[in-house]
C-alpha cells in the first residue's frame, strides 16, 4: 500500500463544525490521477488533505479529508468531477468490488455536529453530483432511505457491470438521485453518512484465494462472525498472499485486536499464518488502545495515520490555535493482584463474560504471587500476566456485545409483518440478527478456553502457595464456556441454515470438550499437591 501526505497553504475562520469525508476511487495504480484529484480538493478553502493511499492490487486508492460542511461538500463534487474526466471503469482491473470511478463517498461527523446532520450533509453531496455531474447516486448507511441500501455490498450487489445491465429495467436499482441511465465510463456513485471506521487489512503466508475467502466468511458479522465487522477475501498478486480485508465499522465493540486473533486462529485451522496487517488511511487514536505496534504487526504503522493527530497538524497550519478536543483518557489497567469487581448481569450471557473475567483476573493475581518471587519466571509470569489482562478487557467487552446483540433480535422480531414481503423481511432479518447474536458467545467461550490455557500454564511456572486460586479460576472459566454454550445452542435452534448450525456446533463441542480436559487436569494437579 502506497501512501502520501499532501501539504496544503490557506487561512480559516475558526472552525467551529468539522465534517470528514473519505472517498474511495476505482484507481490504485495511476500516481499522477490521484495525485491531482488531491490536488482538485485542496483548491477549496477551509478543506484540509490529510491523507491518501493507493493500493496496485485492489486497484484503489483512498483520500482523506477534513474542513467546514459546506467546504466539503463542494470538495466532494469536485473529486467526483475530477475521477469521472479520469477513471474510466471499462478499462479497470483489480480485487476489490467497485461500481463507479468514484465509488464510495462517505461523511464522518469529526467536531459540533451530529450524526442527522451528517445525514443531511450527504445527501446534499448526493444531490449535486448527480445534477451537475449526470451520474446514478445511492444512498447507503445512515443516508439510506431505504431498509435494503444500508449496507453497502447490498448497494455495490454485481459491481458496474451488473448495475449497466439492469439499472434501467430493475425497479429495486433505481437511484435515490440522478436518472436511471448508468454513466458510461464512471459508472455510479454510493454516497453516505457513517462513524468512523477502521479499514483493517491482513497478509496471509498463504496465495491461496480460497483460504482467505474461508477466514473472510467465519469473520464477517454477516455469516455470524464478529459483529460489526465486514470481511472479503483477495488475492494480492504483486505480493503472492492472499488477504483477508475488513471494514471495523465499530471499532469500540469490535476492537482491531479481537478481529486479528480471529483471523489469526481461523488461519491457522488451514495451517496457515499472519504475514502482517496494514491500515488502510487514518485511524482514530481510541482503536489503538488496547492494541500495540508490536503486538499487531502492522507493517505502514506511523503516528501519521492517527486521526487526531493529523487534524491537530494540519488543521493548525491553515488556522493558527486550532486544538483537537482531547478524548477522555483511557482507564490504566488495575494494579496486578486486585480483583476487580464484576459488572452487573443482565443476561446469562453477561453471566458467563463475567465468569470468564474473574477466571482471567484469578490468573492476574497468581501472577502478582509470582512476579519477583520466583525470578526464573519472572518473564514468562509477566507476558502471561498481559494476555490474561487482555483478555478480561475483552470478556468486559463481550458483555456489551451480548446486550447489543439481543437488542438486534428483540428489534428484528418487532418488524412488521402484515404483506408476505413484510413478513419475508422480517424472517430474513430475524435469521441474520440471530445469526449475529451467536457470535458474542462463541468468542466469550473461545477466550475462556485462552484463559484455561494460560491458568494451564501458570501450574509450571506459578507460585505454589497460589494453586487454590488456579483451581478456582479452571471451574469459573468452565463455567463461562458451559454459560456460552448454552446461549449458542439456544439460538441456533431458531436459525434455518444448517450448514451454519453444524459449523457453530462443532466449534463449541469441541472448545468443551477441550476445557473439560484442562479444566480436569488442573483440579487433579491440586489435589496431588493438597490431598482430600
Amino acid at each position: 500500500m502506497g501512501a502520501w501526505r499532501y501539504l496544503f497553504k490557506g487561512k480559516l475562520s475558526l472552525m467551529k463544525k468539522i465534517v470528514e469525508c473519505i472517498p474511495n476511487f476505482s484507481e490504485g495504480r495511476d500516481r499522477e490521477k490521484i495525485g491531482l484529484i488531491a490536488r482538485t480538493i485542496a483548491t477549496v478553502p477551509r478543506v484540509a488533505v490529510l491523507d491518501y493511499t493507493l493500493d496496485a492490487d485492489h486497484n484503489r486508492s483512498v483520500i482523506t479529508f477534513a474542513g467546514e460542511p459546506e467546504s466539503v461538500v463542494e470538495a466532494a463534487v469536485r473529486a467526483a468531477a475530477a475521477a469521472i474526466e479520469l477513471i474510466d471503469l471499462n478499462a479497470h482491473d483489480g480485487v476489490h468490488p467497485r461500481m463507479g470511478a468514484l465509488d464510495v463517498l462517505p461523511f464522518v461527523p469529526i467536531r459540533g455536529l451530529t450524526m442527522d446532520e451528517c445525514v443531511v450533509i450527504a445527501r446534499n453531496a448526493g444531490q449535486r453530483i448527480a445534477d451537475e455531474l449526470d451520474i446514478p447516486v445511492y444512498l447507503y448507511e445512515k443516508a439510506a432511505t431505504r431498509r435494503d441500501r444500508i449496507d453497502l455490498a447490498d448497494v455495490r450487489r454485481g459491481e458496474f457491470e451488473a448495475l449497466r445491465d439492469s439499472i434501467e429495467s430493475d425497479p429495486d436499482r433505481k437511484p435515490d438521485f440522478g436518472t436511471r441511465r448508468i454513466h458510461p465510463t464512471a459508472g455510479a456513485m454510493a454516497v453516505g453518512a457513517r462513524l468512523p471506521l477502521v479499514a483493517f487489512n491482513i497478509n496471509l503466508t498463504t496465495d491461496d484465494l480460497s483460504v482467505a475467502k474461508k477466514i473472510a466468511r467465519s469473520v464477517r458479522g454477516s455469516d455470524g462472525g464478529l459483529l460489526y465487522v465486514k470481511a472479503l477475501g483477495l488475492e494480492m498478486k504483486s505480493r503472492g498472499q492472499a488477504q483477508v480485508s475488513m471494514n471495523l465499522v465499530n471499532y469500540e465493540l469490535t476492537p482491531i485486536f479481537r478481529a486479528f486473533e480471529m483471523v489469526k486462529r481461523e488461519a491457522a485451522r488451514y495451517g496457515v499464518a499472519v504475514a502482517g496487517s496494514e491500515i488502510v488511511g487514518l485511524i482514530p487514536q481510541a482503536a489503538l488502545n488496547a492494541c500495540s505496534e508490536f503486538y499487531m504487526q502492522i507493517e505502514n504503522f506511523s503516528d501519521d495515520l492517527i486521526l487526531e493527530k493529523r487534524l491537530q497538524a494540519e488543521l493548525s497550519k491553515i488556522e493558527p490555535g486550532f486544538e483537537y478536543e482531547e478524548r477522555a483518557p483511557v482507564r490504566q489497567p488495575p494494579p496486578i493482584g486486585v480483583l476487580q469487581v464484576s459488572q452487573p448481569v443482565t443476561d446469562s450471557g453477561s453471566a458467563a463474560a463475567q465468569a470468564g473475567a474473574l477466571a482471567a483476573a484469578l490468573g492476574e493475581l497468581v501472577c502478582s504471587l509470582t512476579i519477583n518471587q520466583k525470578r526464573s519466571s519472572d518473564e514468562e509470569a509477566r507476558g502471561v500476566l498481559d494476555q490474561l489482562r487482555q483478555l478480561s478487557a475483552d470478556l468486559r467487552l463481550a458483555s456489551a456485545e451480548e446486550t447489543e446483540g439481543r437488542k438486534q433480535v428483540a428489534e428484528a422480531i418487532a418488524l412488521p409483518r402484515d404483506t408476505e414481503a413484510e413478513r419475508l423481511a422480517r424472517t430474513m432479518a430475524l435469521e441474520q440478527a440471530t445469526k449475529n447474536a451467536v457470535a458474542s458467545p462463541l468468542r466469550i467461550a473461545q477466550n475462556a478456553m485462552e484463559v484455561l490455557e494460560l491458568l494451564n500454564e501458570l501450574t509450571e511456572i506459578g507460585n505454589p502457595s497460589a494453586f487454590a486460586d488456579l483451581a478456582t479460576g479452571a471451574q469459573l472459566a468452565m463455567t463461562a464456556m458451559r454459560g456460552a454454550a448454552y446461549n449458542v445452542l439456544s439460538n441456533l435452534l431458531t436459525i434455518s441454515d444448517e450448514d451454519f448450525n453444524r459449523r457453530q456446533r462443532a466449534e463449541i463441542t469441541e472448545l468443551i470438550t477441550r476445557a473439560k480436559e484442562r479444566t480436569d487436569e488442573i483440579e487433579a494437579l491440586f489435589f496431588r499437591l493438597y490431598p482430600r
